[in-house]
């Protein structure tokens, strides 16, 4: 189940950030977290690796949203999910964050980050499927109806 982008998903979306109409998105985080986390062997940067998933992720936000600000983005929404309505095994989530950012650049400066990538350790041992959605946003950091 993928949980990190491919070398093409990781091209398109520094182009695009190098490109003349970057502008505002919002990044659709859809994560389903493993019962326990699967750190490789002393990967836990010290921390204890017997936690759940979910824990192992909130390491990981933790150094990220303290980054986030720095680079001009801010969290607009986060819920724990309830049930998958229409879909199947494979599009059920624990939880959604939507993620506002000024340009695909700032979202690149996020995820290559000094700080951040370190902690990645911590996302990729507490994730059992993500999804990462790139939606079209507005030049102010909210959620915006139809």
């Amino acid at each position: 189940m993928p949980i990190e982008p491919t070398r093409e998903q990781v091209a398109e979306i520094s182009a695009a950030a190098e490109g003349p109409g970057d502008g505002p998105v919002v990044m659709l985080n859809l994560n389903r977290y493993r019962e326990r986390a699967d750190y490789a062997e002393g990967a836990s940067d010290g921390l204890d690796p017997e936690v759940g998933g979910r824990e192992a992720y909130a390491r990981y936000g933790a150094v990220a949203t303290a980054v986030l600000a720095e680079v001009g983005a801010r969290i607009l929404w986060h819920a724990q999910t309830e049930r998958t309505v229409i879909g199947d095994d494979s599009d059920v989530y624990d939880e959604v964050i939507a993620v506002w950012y000024p340009s695909r650049a700032a979202f690149v400066a996020l995820a290559t980050h000094a700080e951040v990538l370190p902690a990645l350790v911590h996302r990729v041992a507490g994730l059992e499927r993500a999804a990462l959605i790139c939606c079209e946003s507005g030049p102010e950091p909210v959620l915006s109806g139809l």
